[in-house]
């Protein structure tokens, strides 16, 4: 696994470099590098209570992007995944406290709860008011001893640290910090471990399976489930907290532990709210990447019941970038659809035959999905098969509306199904086929006509020729040997969909956007779509 890092022992010094450089002279460090690495606020002037956490690196934004007004006052690095030195600790200690005291916010892990704790003991012998919080938030493991520090050490951060910013005092910020502390609670599941530069990656996780109650440094979970769906996986979370839930309103931290897309990530928001649980959740945090695991494919989420106080702390607003904000978790916003694009109204009408036809269709492009999927990838992104698909569903589930005894309404009924169902440019391409030919049919002409009108006229919008290495290649080639019998026109298509192998160049289509490297011997998937439906129409 390669990764965009320099040299293995300078990635946190350059990384803190590149947050800095870029912060706008918001934060600033204390020079003691490469062992002392210690991020901290550039206006602050000890006048209030100092909050302090911190731990390995591999967890960003956490927690350097934390540092700011209402959260951290600094932040003490160490190596990937590692704790950071005593003395470290102890430097961010002295640099920012002043008379009103210091908090330190620990993570539950044995070396940041022995480092930090010696740090806060010489400290004291320095005159220095320190206290200290452990976060032990993570409830997947059996013995509550176990527990570790993970997301939910977030929550903690914004309480104290706007406690902290309103003036609060030592005892204060205590009493809120140990209180956000003792009720957040969170579990992880993640598909994959994460890739930790400069080492081999752990293949735990097989192919899959997803693991529950894994930690943000790759440690193994409880266990590893059959992965179904989202949904599926958004269930085991939430049966985890059920036992354990006292009160009747909570806020969702939603995280992504670094390796899942954004969206994926609104996938399960909404199963979040749509949970056995989700009545319960009146605020959502996220989802976003705040406590991450390097690469990790996978999220945590984090709950904590509210009271008036914390609600009011928490919705605070906050210029880091890297907090998302408190929002309230509600159903979707629905608005109705704007004059001019109500779907028109086809009266339905029987005809066995065509609507056999067309299933045999729709089931062809189905059946076909990953083969097509695989073809599109080796030229575009990978989507063909899956849209046709879609497309192909939608008609189905629809097929009892559809105007099957008329041919001129049908055609014009499929281009509608097609503009709604169905993405891309082939969904737009086809849409205007279909509606060219439904145009013709109304005129009088028979389907055949219909057909090449449609053609044409999709080819005048798209550009696209035979040679251009689009589904052009076999549906001109088909419609034009239609007019002897449906078996040439399936030979043509099919003939004319094996010809693209041969195309290295094409001036129209994503084919016109690739090297001859990457056109030569691979069959254009438009093309090969239409010869697989007109070879099953022949069957």
């Amino acid at each position: 696994m390669f990764h965009f890092v320099n040299a293995k022992e300078n990635i946190v010094q350059e990384a803190i470099d590149g947050i800095l450089s870029a912060s706008g002279g918001r934060l600033s460090r204390l020079d003691g590098y490469p062992f002392i690495r210690v991020v901290m606020r550039a206006d602050w002037d000890k006048s209030k209570v100092a909050i302090i956490s911190g731990g390995g690196s591999g967890h960003e934004p956490a927690h350097v992007g934390f540092v700011g007004e209402g959260m951290l006052t600094a932040t003490v690095c160490g190596d990937i995944f590692a704790s950071p030195s005593v003395d470290a600790i102890l430097a961010a200690i002295l640099a920012v406290t002043g008379k009103a005291g210091c908090l330190l916010i620990v993570k539950s892990y044995t070396g940041d709860r022995l480092n930090f704790g010696l740090a806060a003991e010489r400290a004291r012998t320095f005159g220095l008011s320190v206290e200290m919080v452990f976060v032990e938030d993570d409830i997947s493991l059996p013995e509550p001893q176990a527990a570790r520090g993970i997301a939910g050490t977030l929550i903690v951060h914004k309480i104290a640290g706007e406690v902290s910013e309103a003036g609060g005092t030592l005892e204060n910020v205590v009493v809120a910090a140990t209180r956000a502390a003792t009720n957040v609670m969170t579990i992880g599941m993640s598909l994959d471990t994460c890739s930790v530069p400069g080492s081999e990656k752990e293949q735990r996780i097989a192919p899959g399976k997803i693991e529950l109650g894994l930690g943000i440094h790759g440690e193994p979970g409880v266990g590893q489930v059959t992965f179904e769906s989202a949904r599926r996986a958004m269930s085991y979370a939430v049966d985890a907290f059920k036992p354990r839930m006292r009160s009747e309103t909570y806020v969702a931290l939603l995280n992504n532990l670094g390796g899942s897309t954004a969206l994926e990530m609104s996938v399960l928001a909404r199963e979040l709210l749509v949970s056995s649980i989700g009545s319960r959740l009146s605020h959502i945090i996220g989802p976003s990447a705040m406590m991450t695991a390097l690469d990790m494919k996978g999220f945590s989420i984090t709950l904590y019941p509210l009271n008036i106080d914390d609600e009011l702390l928490l919705s605070e607003p906050s210029p880091l970038n890297s907090w998302p904000g408190m929002r309230t978790l509600g159903e979707p916003s629905v608005m109705p659809m704007p004059h001019g694009l109500t779907p028109l109204k086809f009266t339905p009408s029987s005809n066995p035959s065509v609507e056999g036809l067309i299933k045999r269709c729709c089931d062809t492009l189905i059946a076909a999905e990953s083969e097509l999927n695989a073809l599109d990838a080796k030229t575009g992104d990978g989507d063909t098969g899956s849209t046709l698909a879609v497309a192909a569903r939608a008609l189905l589930s629809n097929l009892e509306n559809m105007p099957l005894g008329d041919s001129a309404q049908l055609f014009l009924a499929l281009a509608q199904e097609l503009n709604q169902s169905m993405g891309g440019s082939s969904g737009v391409l086809l849409a205007i086929f279909f509606s060219g030919a439904g145009d013709s049919a109304s005129k009088g002409h028979d389907f055949k006509v219909a057909l090449r009108e449609g053609l044409i006229k999709m080819k005048k919008v798209s550009g696209a020729n035979v040679g251009d290495c689009t589904m052009v290649d076999a549906l001109e080639p088909a419609l034009n040997a239609l007019k002897t019998s449906l078996s040439d026109a399936a030979t043509a298509a099919r003939k004319g969909a094996d010809q693209t192998k041969n195309i290295t160049k094409a001036n129209a289509g994503r084919a016109s956007y690739v090297s001859a490297d990457q056109l030569i011997g691979n069959t254009d998937p438009g093309a090969e779509a239409v010869a697989r439906v007109f070879e099953v129409l022949v069957e």
